[in-house]
């Protein structure tokens, strides 16, 4: 695929299926087009001789179009599309529906479509979509019932009916657009050709968008981490509450669902996450429009201490602080301010305040190097004017180069002031919150900008053994391997304490006797998960002890389940678990975004506190080390209450090294390490269980 400048810049655009019968959708999209489009529109229908005034062609060949927008039955499209890459049209969107969402063979044909596309190289949108608009060159080329406005924003979404619905309040709102695409099933052009472009559009300055689900995560992250260094991306994904159900057979596998892997994936892509509608504007619109502040203390500039009271509470709940003010500017608002005014932040201005008043306060605060940025709360009164209000706080932001939020509360008595407002890019919010939600969005852009990305280590390891021990789950009838497979973590680098896999009492004594003081025996068995339910793990075992543990260990496994796979007895290194914490590194792969990598406190705790945190591999050395930092627990890792610190760069190297083991391997489909036991001295990886899917190795 090319470049998609033409795909939103055409001179000439072929409507194939155009017709002027009331109510369908070809007529709808000539008539968009026909409005305000400032190339050529040609209709191509081998029924008409015209259409809506227009001279109808038979087949794209004779249109000589650079664009071409597909609204023919199912079943013609694919023939349909098939000219159009023969007449070298290169730029298509399909606005037919009846493809893969209605499965059987509407699968089968969004197949073939993607095969035509890819044999004839072309841009493709859709199918199954609303279609694209362009406000640079007034290109309605879909069915919507709006065109948009003329912006600074690029906006994408996966429901074309959400696209209606937000154009319809955007057009009444004055909030405006560069280009829209409705993505529909995203047979080839997805969510990340649309952000790389825009990413290199001069006129995009905010790009926003909603999905319903990510094609490609990993070529998503990276494309979305340049982009946004320069272009904030700002998305709704809907399906929070999806838990990502399935047959999950470890720890990671079953805490970490889609959700998961969304949540990581956009955190590391640099992607500012709304939870609504309304926050995915609140924030655009500040990005769109204000400057990065230089800091995260936030002025509050009022004429009512309820409203600033609430202010307070809203920026408790943001990455935002209260700022506190230098003495020089005290002493300013001292003299400024009427005796029963407040200096200190939120500024009371007094509910007596006009203008003039506020507009001193604004500029004080505004002037002093502690304030990042500042909003102004009022509510009405018989001595303000709201309409001059508006025009001082735009000056403000003008003089100080400082972003600023207007809540100017009330009814009608704002609309005149927020018109001001919202034509110099300052938005007018009636609640507080709202207003100190969307500069909080700006502060957390400027930290995304300010991040460096490293490459992840790449460290010498034996893909060769790891390998051969993967490929032991196409000899038995299970995909699942236990610690029988510790040698994975061998191959990689990984500690685990001295030990092996016996399947004798005599083996099992000539074992523990190589392995300095007592020793752990545990059950291997892929259909054994949970060993210490039923005591199937001995603790502490002397030399003299380990044969008889041996013959009581098998006793238990056969008793409590018989046909159980039993592939021996574990001999293992005791893991002092008095000076250590138990921590879990695991893996689970999202079917977006490949492997996920969970990490949190281990043990037996795991699934009960749930303490975790995510990435998606692989990851590099900053990435792990955030992870030993995000979670609740990590005050224990760092030593708490006079306990000895754990060995973090041990856990973050082990982090790292399976990050390369689960990128390496895409047959990994779920990979657990727990414990790793972390000491002041080191790691070891006690316990290890993962799922393999034969097929990919």
């Amino acid at each position: 695929m090319g470049t998609l400048t033409e795909l939103f810049a055409p001179d000439r655009i072929a409507v194939v299926g155009a017709t002027a019968r009331e109510g369908s959708i070809g007529r709808a999209v000539t008539d968009n087009l026909l409005s305000a489009f400032d190339g050529e529109v040609v209709p191509v229908n081998p029924n008409y001789e015209e259409v809506l005034g227009l001279s109808c062609v038979d087949e794209i060949g004779e249109a000589a179009a650079d664009m071409a927008v597909i609204v023919v039955p199912p079943k013609i499209v694919i023939p349909a599309l098939e000219q159009t890459g023969e007449a070298g049209v290169e730029n298509v969107v399909v606005i037919t529906a009846g493809f893969g969402e209605t499965g059987g063979d509407g699968a089968s044909r969004e197949r073939e479509l993607k095969e035509i596309a890819a044999e004839y190289d072309l841009n493709l949108v859709g199918p199954n979509s609303l279609g694209i608009m362009s406000t640079a060159n007034g290109m309605n080329a879909s069915f919507g019932p709006d065109s948009p406005e003329a912006g600074n924003m690029s906006f994408m979404s996966q429901s074309g009916a959400f696209i209606t619905a937000v154009l319809d309040w955007a057009n009444d709102e004055d909030v405006g657009f560069k280009d829209v695409a409705s993505l529909g099933n995203k047979a080839v052009l997805d969510e990340t050709d649309f952000i790389d472009h825009w990413g290199d559009d001069p006129d995009t300055d905010v790009i926003i968008g909603y999905l319903e689900g990510i094609s490609q995560g990993r070529e998503f992250i990276d494309t979305a981490r340049e982009v946004t260094q320069d272009t904030p991306i700002v998305l709704v994904k809907s399906g929070r509450t999806d838990a990502g159900a399935q047959a999950a057979s470890s720890h990671t596998g079953t805490i970490a669902g889609s959700e998961q892997a969304y949540e990581a994936g956009l955190d590391q892509a640099g992607v500012l996450r709304a939870e609504s509608v309304q926050g995915l504007f609140d924030a655009a619109q500040m990005l769109a429009n204000q400057p990065v502040p230089e800091n995260n203390d936030i002025a509050v500039i009022t004429n009512a201490g309820g409203p600033g009271v609430m202010s307070t509470d809203a920026v408790g709940d943001s990455g935002l602080e209260m700022a506190s003010f230098e003495q020089a500017t005290l002493d300013t608002f001292s003299e400024q301010l009427p005796p029963e005014g407040n200096i200190y932040n939120p500024v009371d201005i007094v509910g007596d305040a006009d203008v003039e008043r506020f507009s001193e306060a604004l500029d004080i605060a505004l002037a002093d190097d502690n304030v990042g940025s500042a909003m102004v709360l009022s509510c009405p009164t018989a001595v303000l004017d709201y309409e001059q209000l508006a025009e001082e706080t735009v000056k403000m932001r003008e003089k100080h180069g400082k972003p600023v939020a207007a809540c100017f509360m009330g009814g009608e008595s704002v609309d005149a002031s927020a018109g001001i407002l919202n034509e110099a890019g300052i938005p007018n919010y009636f609640d507080p919150s709202r207003a100190i939600g969307a500069l909080d969005s700006l502060w957390e852009y400027r930290g995304i900008q300010q991040r460096e990305y490293e490459t992840p280590a790449d460290f010498d390891v034996d893909q060769e053994a790891a390998r051969e021990i993967l490929e032991r789950v196409e000899e038995r009838g299970d995909n699942r391997l236990g610690v029988e497979a510790m040698g994975l973590l061998d191959a990689y680098g990984i500690p685990t304490p001295d030990g092996d896999i016996v399947d004798s009492p005599e083996d099992a004594r000539a074992v523990a006797e190589e392995i300095d003081g007592d020793v752990v025996m545990k059950i291997v068995s892929p259909d054994i998960l949970h060993k210490s339910d039923i005591g199937g793990v001995a603790v502490g075992v002397a030399d003299d002890e380990v044969a008889d543990t041996y013959e009581t260990l098998i006793t238990r496994a056969r008793n409590y389940q018989p046909d159980a796979n039993l592939l021996g007895v574990q001999v293992q290194e005791m893991a002092d678990l008095d000076a250590g914490t138990e921590t879990i590194v695991g893996m689970n792969r999202d079917p977006q975004f490949g492997p996920l990598l969970m990490f949190g406190l281990g043990g037996i705790f795991v699934e009960v506190l749930e303490d975790t945190t995510f990435r998606v591999a692989p990851v590099s050395e900053t990435e792990a080390r955030e992870m030993t930092e995000e979670i609740k627990t990590a005050p224990l890792l760092r030593g708490a209450r006079g306990r000895d610190a754990a060995d973090i760069d041990g856990i973050v190297e082990t982090i790292q090294r399976l990050s390369q083991l689960v990128a390496d391997f895409p047959a990994i489909m779920e990979f657990d390490i727990n414990p790793l036991v972390a000491t002041p001295d080191g790691v070891d990886a006690v316990d290890i269980r993962l799922t393999v899917d034969p097929e990919n190795l």
